[in-house]
């Protein structure tokens, strides 16, 4: 069977169930799908390694959901549930404005009191303070609480917040799309159809987006594999649905997170091999999704770096103010610097290429993360 992928994915057939799964399995060698994964990224990706100036914010820790899957929210009455004031959030807009950022990460929970209008006023207040920085607002289960509490429809809703100053999605949200691993980690969030229909939704009104998949904590290989010909498939129907500027609007990018363990959900962490093969996957079942990231929030940083001769091509960024990750107990750093994040695609091999949030080149080279 391998040389059968191996044609397949020469001639840029996409690959079967079947086939996906035969690749987890121990006949495949670890090195051998390296090979593949990173003859595919070149192909896709040429020479180039990409990372951003980016910071992320999360404006509540407060939220209905209470996942089990989740170390960031906060118990009713617990001492560590935060929501910032406008005036903390926008100091921190500015702050990434003035530290050269061009996108602005924003994720919380679902508050069980603000109103849609208090997250819709978050991304026009901070549109006004930075009109040129990129802002990637809202996962999928926020967009549908947003229609849900304000009687709009998700596409009413998503207009709504492209007028205030909102450019893309991020990709949180989606988990894993099996049932009963998602009923067991996630029980309240939306199902999978859903948070596929709200991507969807997005791709047709112009609005990019990522896609992400949680991976090292109930599900099996096989729901893994599911998960991502889930996706590529409405990567196949997005990027024929589009009309005029915005056709072929689809996923930037694939976001595989490792899940972190803790107090909630205590679990083994995954072995590095096993991380790297399902990001070696990930790239041979989705050629059309362009990008894979190597987030090293949930990898760690030395991993991450592996991570480019499996397939990935992006460390994604500075991630400066990351808490969703940290608070489930990530070792990796709160931040990485412009220096450290070059010299580390720079040592594989990679050139080293500053993005904007759609994965054009940065030409200006800044010095400082």
């Amino acid at each position: 069977m391998l040389n059968r992928i191996a044609e397949k994915l020469d001639a840029g057939d996409f690959l079967s169930r079947e086939e996906g799964l035969f690749l987890f399995g121990e006949d495949v060698s670890l090195h051998r799908l390296g090979v593949f994964a990173d003859r595919l990224r070149r192909r896709i990706n040429g020479n180039v390694g990409w990372y951003n100036i980016n910071t992320h914010l999360n404006p509540t820790n407060r939220c209905t959901l209470r996942c089990p899957l989740c170390a960031f929210h906060a118990v009713p009455g617990s001492s560590k549930a935060y929501t910032l004031t406008f005036d903390e959030m926008l100091r921190r807009a500015s702050e990434a404005v003035l530290a050269g950022c061009t996108e602005l990460h924003i994720v919380g929970g679902i508050h069980p009191e603000n109103p849609y209008s208090w997250y819709r006023d978050i991304v026009s207040r901070i549109r006004e303070i930075g009109p040129r920085l990129h802002i990637k607002a809202w996962a999928a289960p926020e967009i549908a609480h947003f229609a849900a509490s304000s009687g709009m429809s998700v596409e009413e809703v998503l207009r709504d917040l492209r007028e205030a100053g909102l450019n893309s999605l991020p990709g949180g949200g989606a988990e894993i799309f099996a049932p009963e691993p998602r009923r067991q980690i996630a029980p309240k969030k939306i199902d999978a159809d859903t948070w596929l229909a709200i991507h969807g939704t997005a791709h047709r009104l112009g609005i990019p987006t990522n896609a992400t998949m949680l991976f090292g904590h109930v599900e099996s290989v096989a729901d893994r594999v599911d998960h991502l010909l889930r996706l590529r498939d409405l990567q196949g129907e997005s990027l024929q649905s589009g009309h005029g500027d915005d056709a072929g609007t689809g996923f930037d990018a694939f976001v595989p997170l490792v899940y972190q363990s803790h107090e909630r959900l205590p679990l083994e962490p995954l072995p590095a091999a096993s991380i790297l093969r399902t990001v070696a996957i990930s790239r041979l079942l989705l050629p059309n999704i362009p990008h894979i990231k190597a987030y090293w929030v949930t990898f760690g940083v030395a991993l991450a770096q592996m991570s480019l001769g499996y397939g990935a091509d992006d460390l994604d960024g500075t991630i400066r103010g990351e808490r969703v990750h940290h608070e489930a107990g990530s070792p990796a750093p709160t931040s990485l610097g412009v220096e450290e994040l070059r010299s580390l695609i720079a040592e594989t091999g990679l050139e080293p290429v500053e993005r904007d949030s759609r994965y054009h080149p940065v030409k200006q080279y800044r010095s400082s993360g």
